[in-house]
């Protein structure tokens, strides 16, 4: 009996060596899914020319990576094994004195084996927060990037992944003041998000994830991100998030309109009513043309609700009757 559970964990760490090479042998990895071990046959038989990596466990083709089901649980089970191990050996060199102890290293093994980890239980908090405490202790660009890259491969398995948004919020809040190119990240958020809610209907943390972003935004972000995400919401009707974004997105336009009037340098408030005007046409024009659907009735009274607590009655009597 003792025999047979070496074998069988000799076999689950050559199955999580065998993972972890793949991923170590194309970083660029950005898609994991898990199939059915008869579906290799067609992946195999669709792959016009050689494969990157090819057997009865994995796939890996165009930086896109399938795992089979057949081996999640012991693989699962040999990578929280070797993690747990590698965090215990960081934590106790970390408290001896000796300055000898490779930290490198022992940072290296963590950082691999969370990744694997996290790829097969994506909240495994233990996982994500020794990452936090590696990566701040570096405070390296890259590395916050490579951070945003990890957990997009995670949302890419598992979209609704509550701590893989959080450690992306927590990778912005890291990156927020000292990155330059704080606006094209963001931009990229929040293509992503509209990315896995292509894929992964009626994602509330996805969406709850783009709310948060707002803040982040510039005023021409958000004016953009408002045009941009109208087609989407038309599209998606019975999708509650994306009104919900606009909703956030028209509260951020009333605050910077707002801090305009109190500063002085508002240009007046032509512009601000051309906006809110518009978007209650377009939910009229959308209550007519899908009938029964509550969803827009609702978006709409948050919207007029919204411009009352700063437009004066006479303007609400105006974009609600034009």
């Amino acid at each position: 009996m003792r025999e047979e559970s070496m074998i069988l964990k000799g076999n689950s760490l050559s199955l999580l060596n065998e993972f972890e090479l793949i991923l170590e042998s194309d970083p660029l990895i950005d898609e994991v899914g898990f199939i059915h071990p008869s579906q290799f046959v067609t992946l195999n038989k669709e792959a016009s020319s050689s494969l990157e990596h090819e057997d009865a466990n994995f796939w890996s083709r165009d930086h896109k990576l399938a795992i089979s089901t057949d081996v999640l649980l012991p693989l699962y089970k040999a990578v929280k094994d070797v993690f747990m191990h590698a965090i215990s050996q960081y934590k106790s060199h970390e408290n001896l004195s000796d300055a000898s102890w490779d930290e490198g290293n022992l940072e290296s093994e963590v950082m691999k084996h969370s990744k694997a980890l996290l790829l097969l239980s994506c909240d495994f908090g233990t996982a994500w927060n020794f990452r936090k405490l590696i990566v701040s202790k570096k405070q390296h660009m890259l590395i916050f990037l490579d951070e945003l890259f990890l957990s997009a491969l995670v949302l890419s398995c598992s979209p609704k992944s509550e701590k893989a948004w959080c450690h992306r919020r927590w990778v912005i809040k890291m990156l927020a003041g000292k990155c330059s190119t704080m606006q094209v990240i963001v931009g990229k958020e929040s293509e992503l998000v509209e990315k896995i809610a292509e894929r992964s209907k009626m994602n509330y943390r996805a969406w709850n994830h783009r709310c948060w972003l707002v803040s982040y935004m510039t005023t021409e972000q958000v004016l953009h991100e408002l045009k941009k995400s109208r087609n989407w919401a038309g599209l998606h009707v019975a999708d509650n998030s994306c009104f919900h974004y606009r909703t956030r997105l028209m509260l951020r336009i009333r605050e910077d309109h707002c801090h305009k009037l109190e500063d002085g340098t508002s240009d007046g408030n032509d512009e601000i009513y051309r906006i809110w005007q518009e978007e209650l046409d377009w939910n009229e024009a959308l209550i007519k043309c899908y009938v029964g659907r509550e969803v827009h009735l609702t978006k709409r009274c948050p919207t007029g609700f919204v411009a009352s607590s700063s437009f004066p009655l006479l303007v609400l009597d105006k974009a609600f009757h034009n």
